[in-house]
């Protein structure tokens, strides 16, 4: 379970596949939900690559 602000280091992304490998910061404040698809949203990774959604599994605390 991630919170708002933490350091993610980004294994893979369905959503944008330039993001894996690098690291990016959780924006939720809660849990995702259906809207998502249960995905989190993670920005700051890079001035190239906007925010994106990424499932749990695709993600690892930094």
């Amino acid at each position: 379970m991630f919170t708002a602000g933490d350091t993610v280091l980004i294994v893979s992304c369905e959503d944008d596949p330039r993001a894996a490998g690098r690291t990016g910061r959780i924006l939720d404040e809660v849990p995702p939900g259906p809207l998502t698809d249960h995905r989190w949203t993670v920005h700051r990774i890079s001035l190239l690559i906007g925010p994106v959604l990424c499932h749990s599994h695709e993600l690892k605390p930094a």
